[in-house]
């Protein structure tokens, strides 16, 4: 079922871009009664437009849905399953070995109840999470402290994706609605995607960069 929904959604994108192409299209033009006589080496030469059709909105939406982003750091070191969790002992002779710690720098959303002890396996220290980041913007070469929305991607795997868990390289979502960006259209834009660039949990805050 979903399958057939995607595949009926991507139809229809390709469809609708092939309308819309941006590689410059030429046509014949309408033929126009031309005043005076035409020379010689112009009458079997045929007027041709070129038109060309620009589908920001569309070539955008395709942009995100296959995820091709141009991230200011492609390639980011992988941090090993050691360095990012802490085996925490637990029970009542610490026997029990199935718990962990996350080193690293966290975000969880506003709503966020912690499970009871008994039933935590992954804790997230309070000292660790972060709800704001101070955010760049390549074009206006400014830097804004914006609230954190969400974790996109995690480039270590889903689970830290899952987790929230923020190091170096990771996409998050930020509230953008204080700059003032608006699409083509004239909406406001509210959210959108940053890179994080340096290590969070040596620096005690994030710096990113905003994905224009």
């Amino acid at each position: 079922m979903i399958a057939k929904k995607n595949y009926a959604e991507k139809a229809q994108m390709k469809k609708t871009l092939k309308m819309h192409e941006e590689s410059s299209s030429r046509r014949k033009a309408d033929e126009d009664v031309q005043e005076g006589a035409v020379p010689a080496y112009l009458l079997d030469r045929e007027n041709t437009t070129r038109a060309k059709v620009l589908s920001n909105t569309i070539k955008q939406k395709r942009k995100e849905k296959a995820g091709k982003w141009e991230v200011p750091l492609p390639k980011v070191r992988p941090v090993a399953e050691d360095e990012m969790f802490r085996v925490i002992r637990s029970g009542k002779r610490k026997t029990k070995q199935w718990k962990r710690m996350v080193t690293k720098a966290t975000f969880v959303g506003p709503g966020f109840t912690r499970k009871p002890p008994k039933y935590e396996r992954f804790i997230r220290p309070s000292g660790l999470r972060f709800t704001k980041a101070h955010v760049t913007h390549p074009e206006l070469r400014c830097t804004f402290c914006l609230e954190i929305i969400g974790i996109k991607k995690n480039p270590n795997g889903p689970m830290y994706t899952s987790l929230g868990v923020m190091t170096r390289g990771t996409i998050i979502e930020v509230n953008v609605s204080e700059l003032g960006l608006v699409t083509p259209a004239g909406k406001v834009v509210w959210g959108k995607y940053a890179q994080v660039t340096n290590n969070p949990e040596n620096d005690g805050c994030i710096n990113a960069v905003l994905l224009v």
